[in-house]
């Protein structure tokens, strides 16, 4: 999946359909002479309905089109024959799509499962003339008009489902790890922020077994007060399973930045640090032997509790042993 692919953040209306009137008839038949009221009821409007879409990734098919309406509900007729329901609206969103009422940004619902959620029910059809017949009134000329439908402008975030998250600073590794472990082609550069959204990829591991990865845009320290991306990746993470922290073996300090990023995390969300994590120590290929015996004692002392593995996304060396303990986690 490609960046301009991937849109997480959309306004849209919506409206649902109005209620169909009333009828107003009366019965004439031959040989009937007073046949009296036989008005039926108008049909209810049409819902708005979200549905969850395990197979859909990104809210890009709101890019372009961000209006939708469902359909009126038809009048009554006569011999009471009620008017037909207007037909329901069903958008369908991926999975972890959160739902805004965009006035007050107050939350309406979650999508995660595949169910229909209704979010604006269709106005109801008025009554027709045979409801209001009485020993007083035996010729109503009246019935109800269908209430209308609601118009509501609604907001659509996107929070990524994945089982993995992989954090870190810019330039650590992670879409070059993505791209190892998967198919997926994420942008690769040189410099800071190349990931400007969330990049997801399968990971096939051993026969039929497999889970998503997500290739989350750089942490930076002061992210969880919006600088860098601040706000915008970090919303993403709480969608994961577990996080893969990457840090980069020629950084100055793994132990520093390690610590910065668990800081931003969990003053973001305190609920963050909760998750099971492992730490990758990425780019071993640029280390000679005595480096790799160096950075491996320093980090048995640090992450004595922590999985951690040193790993190449070039070289392929650690990536089976990442896989496994990856897996191992998600399923324990």
């Amino acid at each position: 999946m490609t960046e301009g692919n991937f849109v997480d953040y959309v306004k849209i209306n919506v409206a649902s359909g109005n209620g169909g009137s009333g009828s107003k008839h009366f019965r004439r038949e031959k040989y009937i002479t007073k046949g009296g009221p036989d008005g039926g009821d108008g049909g209810r409007g049409g819902h708005v309905i979200l549905k969850g879409n395990k197979n859909l990734w990104t809210l890009i098919s709101f890019k372009f089109k961000r209006h939708f309406k469902a359909e009126h509900g038809e009048s009554g007729s006569k011999n009471r024959s009620a008017g037909a329901f207007g037909k329901d609206l069903i958008i369908p969103v991926p999975l972890g799509t959160v739902v805004y009422d965009s006035t007050n940004n107050q939350k309406i619902i979650e999508i995660n499962d595949e169910q229909d959620h209704i979010i604006i029910e269709g106005g109801k059809g008025g009554k027709g003339n045979w409801h209001f017949r009485s020993s007083t009134n035996q010729t109503p000329r009246y019935s109800q008009p269908g209430i209308k439908g609601v118009e509501k402008n609604i907001t659509l975030e996107l929070k990524v489902l994945a089982d993995v998250g992989l954090v870190g600073f810019p330039n650590a590794g992670k879409s070059t790890l993505l791209k190892s472990l998967t198919a997926a082609k994420p942008k690769i550069a040189d410099y800071p922020f190349t990931t400007l959204k969330p990049n997801l990829g399968i990971v096939k591991y051993r026969s039929l077994e497999s889970f998503v990865i997500a290739d989350i845009p750089g942490i930076i320290e002061g992210a969880s007060e919006g600088k860098g991306l601040g706000h915008y990746f970090l919303r993403h993470i709480e969608r994961n399973s577990i996080l893969l922290f990457i840090i980069s073996c020629d950084s100055k300090s793994i132990k520093k930045e390690f610590l910065t990023i668990r800081n931003e995390l969990e003053t973001y969300s305190p609920e963050l640090i909760d998750k099971k994590f492992i730490v990758g120590i990425s780019k071993k290929d640029l280390l000679d032997k005595e480096l790799q015996l160096e950075i491996l004692k320093e980090c048995k002392e640090f992450f004595k509790k922590i999985p951690f593995i040193i790993f190449s996304s070039i070289s392929n060396e650690g990536i089976r042993t990442l896989k496994d303990t990856l897996w191992k986690t998600l399923n324990s």
